[in-house]
């Protein structure tokens, strides 16, 4: 390959990139808006302003979309929350871990994502493609919240406390998506925080 043909290649590799990356934010967009039923490629395309067309060049039907958007989003929070780790540390870090790990189902990722599981409830065939992905965003999300208590996950009762915590925060995510439920969201955060901080062993 000549400098030129790399030349050309690489710009359009780097816009076929940016052009995959705002159909996959759109698709978490519209999930969280509009629901399942809408999140179509053709309405995730318009919110990302590019055609059906070049939509469907990268992601052939919704399902491939939709999911493509719940595993790259979450992989780019996951990096977002892990580079917290070094502000967490000293005084509080328990109770500060807790707010921040019950903050993280308080956004639109958690409302696309509660979009998708309810249309799979119903959908036998959406249901065997998600349930694989969702317990290793599961599995990912524990080793987040590990690294962020500074938790030692080999504790029985730690790693049950833990999983308590993930527990806790999706309810009141849940709690948030019909009415805006961050003042009482804040105080258990703290409640739970103090709770944890006592009970867990921490490396």
């Amino acid at each position: 390959m000549t400098t030129t043909d790399r030349e050309v290649r690489e710009p359009k590799q780097n816009r076929s990139r940016a052009t995959r990356q705002r159909l996959l934010q759109a698709a978490i967009t519209c999930l969280a808006r509009d629901g399942w039923d809408n999140a179509t490629v053709a309405n995730i395309a318009t919110e990302a302003g590019i055609s059906r067309g070049a939509a469907q060049h990268h992601f052939p039907t919704r399902e491939d979309l939709n999911f493509a958007a719940l595993d790259y989003i979450f992989e780019r929070r996951r990096e977002a929350m892990i580079s917290l780790e070094t502000d967490l540390q000293g005084p509080d870090r328990q109770r500060r871990a807790v707010s921040v790990l019950i903050e993280y189902y308080a956004d639109d990722f958690f409302k696309a994502a509660l979009q998708v599981w309810t249309a799979a409830a119903a959908d036998d065939a959406l249901r065997d493609r998600l349930v694989p992905m969702e317990r290793r965003l599961g599995r990912g999300t524990h080793e987040m919240a590990v690294r962020l208590l500074n938790a030692d996950d080999s504790d029985p009762t730690t790693h049950r406390l833990i999983q308590a915590t993930l527990d806790l925060a999706r309810g009141l995510g849940l709690a948030d998506v019909l009415t805006d439920d961050s003042k009482r969201r804040k105080r258990i955060a703290a409640e739970w925080g103090a709770v944890l901080e006592s009970s867990i062993k921490t490396l």
